[in-house]
């Protein structure tokens, strides 16, 4: 089968040094996907609504309950600095 030029183009496009033998291989591989997607086109999909995703989806988070914590003190107490009511940490971004 002779290699298709579209093969040969996209490889010197993204600077792949293919071989002869490599473009052959390529060239089937993507005249059986081509063949593939021409059979699915085929297919009569009349009726069948759209779908976004194959399998159902449900929401993965958890729900939310109002649960015990910790006394601010509690917590502030265990800080290495802190500033009053808040936790004291060292500056991220300095001014110029």
């Amino acid at each position: 089968m002779p290699v298709p030029i579209d093969i040969a183009k996209v490889a010197r496009l993204a600077r792949l040094a293919l071989t002869p033998d490599e473009m052959e291989a390529y060239g089937a591989q993507l005249g059986a996907i081509l063949e593939h997607a021409a059979s699915l086109q085929a297919l009569d999909i009349q009726g069948v609504p759209p779908t976004a995703h194959p399998l159902p989806m449900l929401n993965a988070l958890r729900p939310d309950e109002v649960e015990e914590t910790l006394e601010r003190e509690e917590v502030l107490a265990q800080a290495p600095d802190r500033d009053g009511p808040y936790f004291r940490v060292p500056p991220f971004m300095e001014d110029e």
